[in-house]
C-alpha cells in the first residue's frame, strides 16, 4: 500500500500551485502578445487600444481565449498530474456526481442569488477605492462594452462559448479543484477554504468594483463544490450565471457598467432562499473532512483504484 498523493504536505502543494501558476501566467504573456504582435494590434509606435475597431476586439477575444485556458487550466491540470499518482482528474473533481438533483439544486440555488448578489454590487460601490482600481475598472468595463456588442445570433453563440463555457470549466478547475482542495487541506476547515478561496476567486478578476457580489458567488460556488462532491454541477452552475448575463446584456446594456437597484428586503429574501437551499444540499451530501483527506493508502478496499 501507499499514498495516492506524491506531494502529502498542503504547505508544499500550495507552493508547487503557486509555481504552476507563475508558469502558467509567463506562458499566458507569451501567448497574448504573440497574438497581439502577430495581428498588428500592438508593436513599436502603435497607440493605445482602439475598441471600436472590429479587428483589435477579434485579437482580444483569440487573447481572452487563449489566456483562460493558459492562466486557468493548464496550471491546474499539471497540479493533478503532478500531484496524484492514481486518477489525477478525479482528485481534480471530475467525479460522477450521482445525485442528478444536485445540478438543479445548484442552478436554482445560484439563481434565487442574484438579487442578493445586485445588493451586495450596491453596497461595493460605497467602498472608497484607490484611483488606480477605478481606472484599471474603467478600462476593464471598455474592453467588456466592445466584446459584448453583438450583431448577430453567431455573435451571441461566440460570446457564449467565451464569456460563459470556457471560464466556467476552467475557473472552477482552478479554483474549485485545485485552489479550494488545498487551502481545506491547509486549514484543516472546509468552510475556512471556501471562504479563502471565494476571496481569491474574486480578487485574481481584478475588478474591484464587483468584489463583493464574485466573492459571495466564489463562496457559493465552493459549497455547491464541497457538498456535492464533483465540478459537474458547479460547472453548469457557473455558466448558467455566465450566459445569463451575456444574453441579458442584449437587452439591458447599462448593466455592464452600473448595478441594478435591489430593494433591501428582495436581498433578505433571497439570502434566507439561498442558505435554506445550501442546508438542503448540505443534508442531503455525504461528503466529510475525513472521506477526502484522511484516506491515505491506496488498497483494494477503496475507490482510487479503478
Amino acid at each position: 500500500m501507499r499514498s495516492y498523493q506524491r506531494i502529502g504536505s498542503p504547505l508544499s502543494q500550495l507552493s508547487v500551485f503557486l509555481l504552476l501558476v507563475a508558469a502558467g501566467f509567463f506562458v499566458t504573456l507569451l501567448a497574448s502578445s504573440a497574438i497581439l504582435i502577430g495581428k498588428g494590434i500592438m508593436g513599436p509606435g502603435l497607440k493605445s487600444l482602439d475598441f471600436n475597431d472590429v479587428k483589435t476586439v477579434a485579437a482580444l477575444k483569440w487573447v481572452q481565449g487563449v489566456s483562460t485556458i493558459t492562466m486557468f487550466l493548464l496550471p491546474a491540470m499539471a497540479f493533478a498530474l503532478v500531484t496524484f499518482r492514481f486518477r489525477p482528474f478525479y482528485f481534480l473533481g471530475f467525479r460522477k456526481q450521482s445525485k442528478i438533483n444536485f445540478y438543479l439544486l445548484a442552478v436554482i440555488m445560484l439563481v434565487c442569488s442574484f438579487p442578493l448578489v445586485g445588493w451586495l454590487g450596491e453596497v461595493n460601490e460605497h467602498i472608497p477605492l484607490a484611483h488606480w482600481m477605478i481606472d484599471s475598472e474603467k478600462e476593464a468595463s471598455k474592453q467588456m462594452n466592445a466584446f459584448l456588442k453583438m450583431n448577430s445570433a453567431a455573435d451571441v453563440v461566440f460570446n457564449i462559448l467565451l464569456i460563459a463555457l470556457l471560464p466556467a470549466i476552467c475557473e472552477e478547475v482552478f479554483f474549485r479543484g485545485c485552489l479550494q482542495r488545498i487551502m481545506i487541506y491547509l486549514f484543516k476547515s472546509p468552510w475556512a477554504g471556501i471562504i479563502i478561496t471565494g476571496a481569491l476567486f474574486s480578487a485574481f478578476h481584478m475588478q474591484f468594483q464587483g468584489f463583493l457580489p464574485r466573492m459571495f458567488l466564489g463562496i457559493l460556488l465552493g459549497a455547491i463544490y464541497w457538498y456535492g462532491n464533483s465540478l459537474w454541477p458547479n460547472i453548469i452552475a457557473h455558466f448558467f450565471n455566465n450566459a445569463i448575463q451575456v444574453i441579458a446584456v442584449i437587452y439591458y446594456p447599462k448593466m455592464i457598467d452600473e448595478n441594478p437597484s435591489i430593494p433591501f428586503l428582495a436581498a433578505l429574501v433571497s439570502a434566507v432562499i439561498t442558505i435554506l437551499l445550501m442546508k438542503i444540499l448540505a443534508r442531503q451530501s455525504n461528503h466529510s473532512y475525513p472521506k477526502e483527506y484522511e484516506m491515505e493508502e491506496v488498497n483494494e478496499h477503496n475507490q482510487f483504484i479503478a
